[in-house]
Parts: C-alpha cells; sequence; structure tokens
C-alpha cells in the first residue's frame, strides 16, 4: 500500500528568475554572436539557452488551499505537495491534482430485503474527504468511482442486517434507530474507503 510523502518544491519566483535568466541570456548571446561574425557556436549555445528556459517555466505549478499535487518522475512517485503557493520543480515532473475538500455524496434510493426479508427502499448520503492523496492516485483506479460504489455496498450490507422496524422491543432497526444505523454504516465505509485514502467526515440515511 502506498504512503503518502509530503514534498517541498522550490518557490516559484526563483523558478521564474530561472526562466528569465535563461531565455534573456539566450537571445542576447544571438545577437551578439551574430554580431560578432562567428555566429555558428554562439548560435548553438543560445537556441540551448532559450531551450531550457522554455523547459523550465514547464515546472512552475500552483496549490490552491485546500488542494494537493501529486508529483511522479519517470514513473516513481516523489511525493504531495499539500502546501498552498506558487511552486517550480523539475519540468519532467507529471503533475496531478487532487482537492482536499469535503465532497457530499448523494446515493440513489436503491431496493434491498431487510434482516426479515422485507422489501425496504434506502438511500444515504455521505460526506467524505481525500485523506492520503498517494494511496488515491496509485492504490486505486478511480478513487471517486470507488467511493460511490462502496457506498452502496455498505447499505446495501447494513439495510440486510437489521429489520425496518422492531415491533417487538426496543432493538436496533432501521427506521427506530437511525443515528445508531448512521454510525454504523460510517464505521463500515470508513473500513471499505481505507484502501483508496478517504476518510468518512459524516453519513446520514
Amino acid at each position: 500500500m502506498t504512503q503518502e510523502r509530503p514534498t517541498h518544491p522550490w518557490s516559484g519566483p526563483v523558478g521564474l528568475a530561472v526562466t528569465i535568466f535563461l531565455i534573456v541570456g539566450g537571445v542576447a548571446l544571438f545577437i551578439s554572436s551574430v554580431a560578432g561574425g562567428t555566429p555558428i557556436p554562439g548560435i548553438f549555445i543560445a537556441l540551448l539557452s532559450v531551450a531550457l528556459g522554455v523547459l523550465s517555466s514547464i515546472g512552475l505549478f500552483t496549490v490552491q488551499p485546500n488542494q494537493a499535487v501529486v508529483l511522479v518522475l519517470f514513473g516513481t512517485y516523489v511525493g504531495s505537495a499539500k502546501e498552498s503557493g506558487w511552486w517550480w520543480t523539475n519540468p519532467f515532473m507529471i503533475k496531478k491534482r487532487i482537492s482536499l475538500r469535503a465532497r457530499s455524496l448523494n446515493g440513489e434510493q436503491i431496493k434491498v430485503n431487510d434482516n426479515h426479508g422485507n422489501p425496504v427502499e434506502i438511500a444515504a448520503g455521505v460526506v467524505w474527504r481525500v485523506r492520503d492523496t498517494a494511496q488515491a492516485t496509485f492504490d486505486v483506479e478511480d478513487y471517486e468511482r470507488f467511493v460511490t460504489v462502496q457506498s452502496e455496498t455498505a447499505v446495501r450490507h447494513l439495510a440486510s442486517s437489521y429489520p425496518y422496524e422492531d415491533y417487538d422491543g426496543d432493538g436496533i432497526s432501521l427506521r427506530g434507530t437511525t443515528d445508531k444505523i448512521s454510525e454504523f454504516l460510517k464505521e463500515e465505509l470508513h473500513q471499505r474507503l481505507k484502501t483508496a485514502g478517504v476518510e468518512v467526515l459524516e453519513t446520514r440515511l
């Protein structure tokens, strides 16, 4: 299982300064080489400097509040930048943005049989957010789809484990103890979604 690693890229203004220096220096060298009468070596170095400057600019990126950027270099996970601001990193890095904001999933109403075999229509609302960006990126194919499927599976399992109404006493039932059932659902979802690095904040039936 992948573990999230914090990373601290270089400051964006430093990266911009390097980029401008390479491009401006390359242009100036090109002009001086042409004017000096020995253009071939100078033009080659000038073009190389400009190309490096353009490449350097690709390494500039921003991180917004409650957002993370997962950095991957040639197939290897380097780390996750979670501190908001303007940053500069290796231009060959692949940058995958992931929102850390709380999200709400309103599940569709599904038909299941309760613990007594009675047909019940039930739906659940789940508030969740990404806790571990590395797990969400690398340990599941699509973490948003994973949350949706696992939430429906958990609701089906929970609904079939308890009766809709306990007519014989004060036992746990889907209708009579909604708060307790919601807590059970939250705990089950927590266990199911750990693989995807997702944290469940609230559930409701």
